[in-house]
């Protein structure tokens, strides 16, 4: 859907509901509804973090309770300004939200959700013992409501405050999660490594995913305490972090309007059921093993499935027109011919196995190289090495005459090296399109905030971002298939996708684990025609390859590994007729094979 026409529905629904609640004008409905605002306020943030980011959490309560008692303790001891305590509380949230991110950077999945959930416990013990300070089971009284004009929010005014909160809520989410944020997030679910790779500072898009849920959560107990006008740790349990999970779960993670379709019939689930809590348990249970194993897509995965089919049959696309022509990264005559990779006496160790023993060499400018070796050899090491994911335990790498050795992934990426993978990691959900443009992600200028309120530099930069990734699917031959889901292609073409992707990166030097590996003949020629095109642009090429047809059609230089040791590195003819390499090829001495 169209921005203007998003937002022109958006309109139209808020309008409509806040028509009905003035409608009912019933103190019990009422609350229902201003309930559903907070549950959707919560579960807006939390599908950031589960559908988009796919991180696990369940310490959502402790984080509702950081809003709630900030805005309580603001009103009741300091006396400020209820609007203004309620924007203290969504920064108090979000700063408790980086204290819960901060084990996401060495734990994952069950084990981050351990610690999520010690975090909410933590909270609510806190909350229940220091009755000094928060009052315990007694609870915060005459917490002061917002008004205006001095005059207190009526039921039917807090219901209208919360509905203009959940459509700013959703309008500010999807600003971002429609670009290259929404594209991060989704790249970390998939594959970690390969969304560093692609220059996906991981940490820092997971710091973010948590602080967006924190805050969005935080709000939502902020207006529960100010709306009731007391808060007490009775509203503070593991119950509160399971409801709202179970609401992004049942209404559709990875979907904007999920969220919305599990408020409004959770909570109405909720208050139907509110006369026997131990039913509520068990509802709430069995809707959660529903949605994770019968509709692990949610309402609004089952709702978007039938509308697709129903809807027209979508007819093979046109080819995207685009009037940009990929360009690489500039290179000076000058640099032409000096050196642009060094390895200086690099070596790994795992225990007795030693993939790399000391080795060197050096990669020119607008050359291509080829690292060959038996299976074994090191080579996928040292392409391991020269991109960050695996540290040397000595030696130097420079690249452009600075030392990369130790760089976190994205920041290599971002100096000016691409790669594949030997094993596709492709983002294999994403469509051929969004994975190009994610490898656009460094490249890209607009920052949180301009991508949160959709300025003018975030529609520029996405709109460059989607033309210069059309550019070059033409270059790799995929402009027809730009909308397909990337997993769905045949290995030929996935193979070309990632290719595609580590352009997107703008490399000055381009690494390619294996691109042959899976290809047919005619591929593989066309995977060669494809390179020396690459290589006339002037992106310098350094492949680990097995097709020997090919290593020696397109390389300038070639350099051979086996045991971790560099035993020879030369011309193509010259590597040809090197008595070691045919030795460590064929496993037999040269010299006893000719005699």
């Amino acid at each position: 859907m169209k921005h203007t026409n998003h937002l022109a529905a958006c309109f139209v629904i808020a309008g409509a509901t806040a028509g009905l609640a003035w409608f009912l004008d019933n103190d019990y409905y009422l609350r229902i509804m201003f309930m559903m605002c907070v549950y959707y306020m919560c579960s807006a943030g939390m599908n950031v973090l589960v559908g988009y980011a796919g991180q696990k959490s369940l310490g959502q309560a402790g984080l509702f309770a950081a809003g709630a008692y900030t805005v309580a303790l603001l009103t009741t001891r300091v006396d400020l300004n209820p609007w203004f305590a309620l924007a203290i509380s969504a920064v108090t949230a979000g700063l408790c939200g980086v204290l819960i991110a901060l084990p996401s950077l060495r734990v994952k999945g069950p084990y981050l959700a351990m610690v999520t959930l010690a975090f909410g416990i933590v909270v609510e013990k806190l909350v229940s013992e220091w009755t000094e300070v928060f009052g315990g089971p007694q609870g915060l009284y005459s917490i002061k409501p917002l008004s205006f004009s001095g005059v207190p929010f009526s039921n039917l005014q807090w219901v209208w405050f919360g509905i203009g909160l959940c459509v700013i809520t959703h309008l500010l989410l999807r600003n971002l999660l429609r670009g290259r944020f929404g594209r991060a997030f989704l790249s970390l679910q998939a594959d970690e490594i390969a969304s560093a790779a692609v220059g996906v500072d991981v940490y820092r898009a997971k710091m973010l995913a948590f602080v967006i849920a924190a805050v969005t959560c935080g709000l939502g107990g902020a207006l529960v305490a100010q709306q009731n006008q007391y808060i007490n740790s009775d509203f503070i349990n593991l119950d509160l972090s399971i409801f709202i999970l179970l609401v992004v779960l049942f209404g559709g993670s990875q979907s904007l309007i999920g969220p919305l379709i599990g408020s409004v019939l959770l909570v109405l689930i909720d208050a139907l059921l509110a006369r026997w809590p131990s039913l509520q348990h068990f509802v709430y249970g069995s809707l959660l093993l529903f949605a994770l194993y019968i509709m692990p897509t949610g309402l609004a995965g089952v709702l978007s499935a039938i509308l697709r089919k129903r809807g027209p049959v979508n007819l093979p696309r046109k080819p995207a027109r685009t009037s940009l022509v990929w360009v690489p990264p500039v290179t000076s005559i000058q640099d032409r011919g000096s050196k642009l990779l060094e390895v200086d006496q690099v070596s790994k160790s795992y225990g007795g196995v030693h993939p790399a023993q000391n080795v060197s060499f050096s990669l020119q400018y607008g050359h291509i190289h080829a690292l060959i070796g038996p299976n074994g050899a090191g080579k996928s090491t040292m392409i391991n090495m020269l991109t960050g994911v695996i540290d040397p335990d000595k030696g130097a790498i420079r690249f452009c005459g600075t030392a990369i050795d130790g760089k976190q992934v994205h920041a290599i990426c971002e100096q000016g090296i691409g790669r594949t993978f030997q094993n596709l990691r492709l983002f294999s959900e994403l469509s051929v399109l969004d994975n190009v443009m994610l490898g656009r992600h460094s490249r890209m200028r607009n920052g949180f905030w301009s991508s949160l309120l959709s300025m003018p530099v975030a529609r520029t930069e996405e709109a460059t971002a989607r033309a210069q990734a059309l550019a070059i699917l033409a270059l790799v031959g995929l402009s027809t298939l730009s909308d397909a889901p990337a997993g769905s292609l045949p290995y030929g073409l996935q193979r070309r996708v990632e290719l595609a992707r580590a352009l997107a990166t703008e490399p000055r030097l381009l690494l390619l684990d294996e691109p042959a590996a899976g290809l047919n003949p005619q591929e593989t020629a066309e995977l060669g025609e494809l390179l020396v095109r690459i290589r006339e642009v002037g992106v310098t090429i350094l492949m680990v390859e097995h097709h020997m047809d090919l290593v020696m059609s397109i390389s300038d230089h070639v350099i051979v590994l086996d045991y971790g040791i560099k035993i020879a590195e030369g011309t193509p003819t010259d590597v040809q007729a090197n008595s070691r390499v045919i030795e460590a090829y064929l496993g037999v001495d040269a010299s006893a094979e000719a005699a």
